[in-house]
């Protein structure tokens, strides 16, 4: 929360205008920085190593000793959970990262050179848009491999023309306005008006929109998992661990739920925060 002071008219008492964050945004954060915290604290918050055994049982129950249980190897199921925040969203975080870093670039540069390479980017990003993406995705991985590597730039070349998309049409918004005119008549050359005049203009929009993709890349690197063609064991991720513990559900147990639960809880708190700050970039907001 701010506070600033602005002066009444007629020499009255200045008037102290008052922000504070909404409830939305605030619960986002929360959320969010919860999950960071895990991610990063993993090794000392998990009681149990990612890849200990801790039960000659399989599927063991909720107990003192393993707060969820155990999965199907007997791993304690809280460990995997909270390792799987790092995994999930440690990967999910590095492909928006390239794919941003490569749609927005390419985005950015058609609209401020335009012409015939703005024309040959656009017909090249409708083609591989027109291919669906989980089955785009499933044919190269099943070509090239599942590795980690293989996972993060696919996904990330597939969701970059989305990100180009994005970044052209807000840098050709930008890219007609007066100003920009202006420099070109003093003769700046495209690098100087892309630093200078169109990025810092359309930065907060692509930091909402990193938002947005960002829960896009984690829910299909879940989805994949869960398919068995996403991140391979042994490593903890929480699309795997619904699909190697749903047998648990036929007996009524909730445990498979649970990662379940925290895809979902995530990904509501990162579109609470990229809501409010696209409303914020966009000036729709005042707080």
């Amino acid at each position: 929360m701010s506070s600033v002071s602005t002066t009444a008219p007629n020499g009255a008492r200045p008037v102290r205008r008052t922000w504070r964050l909404p409830i939305t945004p605030l619960i986002g954060f929360g959320i969010v920085i919860t999950y960071v915290s895990c991610a990063l604290f993993a090794p000392w918050l998990a009681p149990y190593g990612e890849y200990q055994v801790v039960s000659d049982v399989p599927f063991g129950p909720w107990n003192s000793q393993n707060l969820l249980g155990t999965d199907q190897l007997g791993r304690d199921f809280l460990s995997r959970l909270i390792y799987g925040a790092r995994n999930s969203m440690g990967i999910a975080f590095a492909t928006t990262v390239v794919a941003f870093l490569i749609g927005g670039f390419i985005g950015i540069a058609a609209a401020a050179i335009r012409g015939w390479f703005d024309q040959v980017i656009c017909r090249f990003v409708d083609s591989v848009m027109s291919i669906p993406d989980l089955v785009f995705t499933l044919m190269l991985l099943a070509i090239f491999g599942s590795s980690v590597w293989n996972l993060v730039l696919i996904i990330a070349a597939l969701d970059s023309t989305r990100v180009f998309r994005i970044s052209r049409a807000a840098a050709l918004n930008v890219a007609t306005l007066e100003f920009v005119e202006a420099a070109e008549a003093r003769g700046e050359g495209v690098f100087w008006k892309v630093r200078h005049e169109i990025l810092p203009n359309i930065m907060p929009i692509l930091i909402s929109e990193f938002g947005m993709r960002f829960c896009f890349v984690f829910l299909t690197i879940a989805a994949l998992s869960f398919l068995g063609v996403g991140l391979q064991p042994p490593t903890a991720e929480w699309g795997s661990m619904v699909r190697d513990n749903a047998a648990l559900i036929n007996s009524g147990d909730i445990t498979p739920l649970i990662p379940a639960g925290a895809i979902a809880l995530l990904t509501i708190g990162v579109n609470f925060v990229a809501d409010w700050l696209l409303g914020k970039s966009s000036g729709a907001q005042d707080v």
